[in-house]
């Protein structure tokens, strides 16, 4: 039986809303492998796509919650590796990350190849032609379902660190995906519109798989900013930097392109 006198303490409250914050900050590099194994889909299945690959991320992250005191105890040592410059005890929760990472690594460094070979495959209208290799719909749904098992490790982790009730961490859980689902579609074309923010975004999953293998090794400098290491912390701000920048470069190049249309158009006019 669910116990909702809790949502009468001002605790609860403070749980829930900075549970659904940092769901949601987390839950960026979520969206952007998202958006790009939907972008294998057929166009008129992306959107379909996208909304059930949340629904499937938001259901393993909250079968994960309701293992929540079983998740606590994946950071129990299983094995140690001793190099003598280097040791390490390995967890179910290193392995995890281990294997997640190598498989975003590939991921990453596999899609920017094709985003390369893809690129003198314009056609009249500036458009990329998608000539990548086209999955269907379950297999992305799956991809997507099982890598959120990497994505969602810190954030549950988090999760039970911070709150007391399964009720306020399963709530933060689907409020933060139903906020992610509004905005997925407007996210997903505007990095399929522009190659540049789609090389971005696969950087930005390459450089969290290395994080993630760095952290299952035990190599991090051991520093924690709003619940998350300092390094993917780091991560994070240089994406936002080099996105506002992107952003700034995109209008200034829209800009002088409306210039010099403007400057030929006023020189055609002149001439008759």
């Amino acid at each position: 039986m669910i116990d909702f006198s809790i949502f009468t303490t001002a605790e609860a409250w403070i749980s829930l809303v900075t549970l659904i914050f940092l769901e949601i900050v987390l839950g960026v590099d979520n969206i952007v492998f998202i958006a790009i194994t939907t972008n294998r889909l057929p166009e008129e299945k992306r959107h379909i796509g996208r909304k059930l690959g949340l629904a499937g991320a938001m259901l393993m992250r909250i079968l994960f919650l309701c293992f929540a005191s079983w998740l606590i105890h994946m950071t129990n040592p299983l094995f140690s590796l001793d190099l003598g410059f280097w040791s390490h005890s390995f967890s179910i929760r290193d392995i995890v990350l281990l294997l997640g990472g190598a498989y975003l690594i590939y991921k990453g460094i596999t899609e920017l190849r094709e985003t390369f070979a893809m690129a003198p495959h314009i056609d009249k209208n500036d458009e990329e032609t998608n000539i990548g290799k086209i999955i269907g719909l379950p297999q992305a749904i799956g991809t997507i379902m099982l890598m959120d098992i990497v994505f969602s490790i810190d954030s549950v982790i988090t999760a039970v660190g911070l709150a007391k009730h399964l009720i306020i961490m399963i709530l933060a859980v689907i409020i933060a995906v139903i906020f992610m689902m509004i905005f997925i579609d407007q996210i997903s074309e505007f990095i399929n519109r522009h190659v540049e923010m789609k090389i971005l975004a696969l950087v930005f999953i390459a450089t969290i798989g290395i994080l993630l293998m760095l952290d299952s090794l035990g190599i991090t400098t051991g520093i924690e900013l709003l619940d998350m290491h300092l390094e993917k912390l780091l991560v994070y701000f240089a994406m936002l930097f080099a996105f506002i920048l992107q952003l700034i470069q995109m209008a200034y190049n829209k800009r002088k392109s409306s210039s010099r249309k403007n400057v030929i158009g006023g020189n055609d006019s002149a001439l008759h």
